[in-house]
């Protein structure tokens, strides 16, 4: 297979396997892609929930034509038995000539297991090719695994001059449809959509993914100290519908949280810091259970503790064509910043007008 045949095939894999993002959370959103010839005979991606697994889907669909093919995979196939059979004896079993993967995989339970059995079996193995685009389509998992915590996109719909809402408050609706079903999108491709309790309090948000059939809601989740939230709104309602988990500290009234568990909340203590909840801490506890990829909403005190503590991997901004005046409410609240060196700095990534806002990706270093 020629270079570019490598380079166009592992393009696929990682294109299908996006269409996992924020189904298949603890697992990784792999995709596969087996050629044989010049001809794919196989596709597929990791489905809801974790399972089946991208290779698994594209050996049953390709059957006998694997015998011989070349598989390209989104991420090293996984070697150790879980709730499925390792994904490395499949292609072994299944008669591939050649396996290209983008990366390694740091789990620990494959950790080059994977490659290593492959390689034991008499199959050519490549890794690396498409590494770049593959660590950007696993940054969530990738960050669970080295850090223990998700990956963090902070979204931010502001004013030319950078308010999120009027000095009375008023923010609905500062971006236009188009913007605001593309943030819908955002939210389907995160495992969850986390907001302050001031957002909370003020909007009243259901925080659900509506009109895209979604088979798994992202969780919501939202940074209460004192569970000050009200016990008649949206969230409280539909707990039972789509998972709601609520951050508090440890002060937080034994009252609210019998109150928000019989509710269906799921309840996480997080400890507090002279600023309000220990994020590092409440984001530490969301990738123990499993969360690889987190998506927040603000409001401005979320987002300064967020971006204070360097926890902000991404930055989705929406730029709307009005000017709210500096008695407007900024998109970050004070972060005390002494000098420029110590803000956090992030590069472009992605820009395009969407309806009448502009968007615009930003991602950390």
């Amino acid at each position: 297979m020629s270079a570019e045949a490598d380079r166009r095939f592992m393009a696929l894999a990682i294109a299908l396997g996006a269409r996992g993002l924020g189904q298949v959370w603890p697992n990784p959103a792999v995709g596969c892609v087996i050629v044989r010839g010049d001809c794919i005979v196989g596709r597929g991606w990791t489905r809801p929930g974790g399972r089946p697994h991208a290779e698994t889907v594209a050996l049953a669909q390709a059957g006998a034509a694997a015998r011989g093919a070349t598989a390209y995979v989104s991420l090293e196939p996984c070697a150790h038995h879980g709730q499925t059979p390792p994904c490395a004896e499949a292609l072994i079993a299944a008669g591939v000539a050649r396996v290209v993967s983008a990366l390694e995989d740091p789990d620990p339970r494959v950790g080059g297991r994977g490659h290593a059995m492959l390689r034991a079996a008499g199959i050519a193995v490549d890794v690396g090719e498409g590494g770049e685009a593959a660590e950007r389509l696993q940054h969530g998992f990738l960050s669970r695994v080295r850090s223990g915590r998700p990956m963090l996109t902070l979204k931010l719909a502001a004013s030319l001059d950078g308010r999120i809402a009027t000095a009375a408050g008023e923010s609905r609706w500062i971006t236009g449809p188009e913007a605001r079903h593309m943030v819908h999108h955002l939210r389907a491709s995160h495992d969850a959509v986390m907001i302050g309790a001031g957002t909370a309090r003020a909007d009243d948000p259901l925080l659900t993914v509506r009109g895209m059939g979604m088979v798994r809601q992202p969780v919501r989740i939202v940074a209460a100290r004192t569970l000050d939230l009200p016990l008649t709104g949206a969230l409280a309602r539909s707990a039972h519908e789509a998972p709601l988990w609520l951050l508090h500290g440890p002060l937080a009234d034994p009252a609210r949280r019998a109150a928000w568990e019989a509710a269906g909340a799921g309840l996480i203590e997080v400890a507090e810091t002279e600023h309000g909840l220990d994020m590092a801490g409440a984001l530490a506890a969301l990738g123990a259970r499993g969360l690889t990829r987190v998506f927040c909403e603000g409001g401005g005190l979320l987002a300064a503790a967020l971006l204070g503590a360097g926890l902000a991997d991404d930055l989705a901004l929406f730029h709307v064509g009005l000017a709210l005046g500096a008695d407007g409410r900024p998109a970050a609240a004070a972060m005390g910043l002494a000098a420029l060196a110590d803000a956090p700095r992030f590069r472009l990534v992605d820009s395009r007008p969407v309806g009448v806002d502009l968007y615009s990706l930003w991602t950390r270093g």
